[in-house]
């Protein structure tokens, strides 16, 4: 269990995150949603230890992520962050295997290249793995970097994923494939963070909603209990209706259009 107890996080003496706490277990999907600048990246960065909390603690199975070196940190868990800077006409395979350097030394390097292959083919890049990095869209190198973190822990059943956005900038298709790899990790016994922003795939894919407005926790339960109108207004200010989706029995975050009058537009 990853286990969150009123951590706080500070830059130049503004409070960023405030007093938040939360618990995720393994074999669920957790989502962070709010507001943009609510800080949902700079709380996600603090679930992983890349960054530390200015006050409280983040733990993993009873022991502080700070307790753990970077090398073994890096083979419990793995992150999906919002942008990704390569200026070397690297390979596709040659990305993706960068996700197996934490194993190296424990592994064969048969059971690293079947592990690449395996992510390049459940993200829809089969083919692409001689194909230059450089060459590819936008959504494309998003895919690579998803089959990257995914060799990163494919063979670590009790790891923790985090996706920091994980679908922008994909489309229709592989925003739902994308967070079905993810659900299935959890039926795998993995455990899932994400940073989303599209309610109704939260609503249809996470387990457990933790909601944020101005850095502090403004929600936290399942999808039916954390996406209602009232809430929604209060951290989005956009009025909408909810319904059930009859075919998945989750919420169904409906929006009411927002007006501009022309005038304001002068």
């Amino acid at each position: 269990m990853l286990e969150v107890k009123e951590i706080c996080y500070e830059v130049n003496g503004r409070k960023i995150i405030k007093n938040v706490s939360l618990f995720a277990k393994r074999g669920q999907m957790l989502a962070i949603v709010g507001a943009n600048g609510a800080g949902k990246s700079t709380l996600l960065s603090l679930l992983n230890a890349e960054n530390k909390p200015s006050s409280g603690v983040v733990t993993l199975d009873g022991r502080s992520m700070s307790d753990f070196d970077p090398l073994e940190l890096a083979q419990k868990r793995a992150t999906l962050a919002q942008s990704h800077h390569v200026n070397l006409a690297f390979s596709v395979e040659e990305i993706v295997m960068m996700g197996r350097y934490p194993h190296e030394k424990q592994q064969a390097r048969e059971q690293d290249q079947r592990i690449v292959s395996e992510t390049l083919r459940i993200c829809g890049l089969k083919d692409f793995g001689e194909r230059s990095y450089l060459q590819l869209s936008g959504g494309e190198q998003q895919r690579v970097h998803l089959a990257r973190v995914l060799a990163q822990i494919w063979d670590q059943p009790e790891a923790v994923l985090f996706l920091d956005e994980p679908v922008a900038g994909l489309d229709m298709r592989y925003q739902q494939q994308t967070l079905a790899i993810a659900k299935a990790l959890c039926k795998k016994g993995m455990m899932v963070i994400a940073v989303l922003h599209d309610l109704n795939l939260v609503a249809d894919y996470a387990d457990r909603v933790l909601m944020l407005k101005d850095g502090r926790r403004w929600k936290y339960g399942t999808p039916i209990e954390v996406l209602n109108t009232l809430d929604i207004y209060h951290v989005f200010d956009v009025e909408t209706e909810i319904k059930i989706n009859p075919k998945t029995l989750s919420p169904l975050v409906l929006t009411k259009p927002i007006k501009i009058n022309h005038s304001e537009l002068n």
